[in-house]
């Protein structure tokens, strides 16, 4: 019986190793993109960068340093360079996937740094497994535009759990309307008609702006935004800007805000302001063909009929009056009930001018 060489009874002395079993191993050199194993067997374990993280371009050297022990799972005996090919990784989103399975079971909220904006929504990591949460499950209100998230920590729950089918779906949405459902309670047991709330403008349309009133979404229509005339709410509001509004009205979760504040009603002294046979002064606004409207002050327009533009003969206004000019008029008529004035600039005109000017013009006639 011969004897064995040192060489034989060394490698009889290692262990022997299979695909997919799990092995300890001790760190004996650090690269940035690799880790070295001495892991009991003949050949050295190699851990490549993508093996150890899903986080791109990690400097390895300043996660694990030499006499490191780490759990890892063999990937391939022989990698075809006599090493043997290990992943820290896919061990990890094993455990992270118990982890994930857990949470699914008991309906728990976790908490994740989002760490890639995908096309359809966004992806975290638990313990190395990864989590998808749809773009349609990341807000309680539709978001164009998913880029902010990018590195911030969010809340979610596991709403789909099939590791199988690489299906493992977060769901922040829930959580969000949970938690103003809860919000919107609380808000509408101390929110009243002709409260002065402050909110925060969400969201500017065309007919209107939508302002959190925290928790809840108030409608402060166009016709509710001044005591003047708004043509664009897009011009007059910029989103996240802060507002004291007052509540005209709720109606089940929906209310209705107004900055039309009655103290700045500009009608409030209309029978002093605008008494019959005060002299006022205004810009003209807009124009018909039977008179211009003067704007006297926001959400005060009077009527300047064309019979009481001039004296003299006007055929429309526009022949004598441009939008924007400023002018002094009599009034000569106000019904605070129907908010209705009307103007006379006629009334401010000596008796004889229109004598005066007719003698003129005969005179450069002859």
């Amino acid at each position: 019986m011969s004897e064995l060489t040192f060489e034989q009874m060394l490698e009889e002395s290692l262990k022997t190793i299979h695909n997919g079993e799990v092995v300890d191993g001790t760190v004996i050199d650090v690269k940035s993109d690799e880790i070295i194993l001495n892991i009991g067997y003949k050949a050295d374990g190699i851990i490549t960068r993508s093996e150890y993280t899903n986080e791109a371009n990690v400097d390895l050297t300043t996660v694990v340093k030499p006499g490191d022990t780490m759990t890892v799972k063999v990937l391939k005996v022989n990698d075809g360079e006599g090493q043997v090919l290990l992943t820290y990784k896919r061990l990890a989103a094993e455990k992270g996937n118990e982890r994930l399975k857990e949470a699914f079971e008991n309906k728990e909220v976790l908490k994740a740094s989002v760490s890639q904006i995908l096309g359809g929504g966004l992806s975290v990591i638990i313990d190395e497994a990864r989590v998808f949460i749809p773009a349609s499950l990341v807000s309680d209100t539709y978001e164009k535009d998913l880029s902010k998230y990018q590195g911030q920590e969010i809340e979610f729950v596991i709403s789909e759990f099939n590791p199988r089918r690489n299906r493992v779906i977060g769901d922040r949405r829930q959580l969000l309307v949970a938690k103003k459902a809860v919000l919107q309670k609380e808000l509408f047991e101390r929110l009243k008609v002709g409260d002065t709330v402050e909110g925060t403008v969400k969201n500017v349309t065309d007919f209107g702006a939508f302002i959190d009133l925290g928790g809840v979404d108030g409608l402060l229509h166009i016709s509710e935004m001044s005591w003047g005339r708004v043509e664009n709410p897009k011009k007059v509001f910029q989103i996240g800007e802060t507002l004291k509004v007052l509540v005209k009205d709720i109606s089940d979760t929906k209310v209705a805000l107004s900055l039309k504040f009655p103290e700045t009603n500009p009608w409030a002294n209309a029978a002093q302001t605008y008494a019959v046979g005060n002299v006022v002064t205004g810009k003209v606004a807009r124009m018909t063909d039977f008179g211009a409207f003067v704007e006297l002050a926001p959400g005060v327009d009077a009527l300047l009929h064309v019979s009481q533009i001039s004296r003299a003969h006007v055929e429309k206004p526009s022949d004598v009056l441009a939008v924007g000019q400023e002018i002094e008029a009599k009034v000569v008529d106000l019904n605070e009930a129907d908010k209705k004035i009307s103007l006379s600039i006629k009334a401010l005109e000596p008796q004889n001018t229109v004598e005066k000017a007719e003698e003129a013009q005969e005179a450069t006639e002859e």
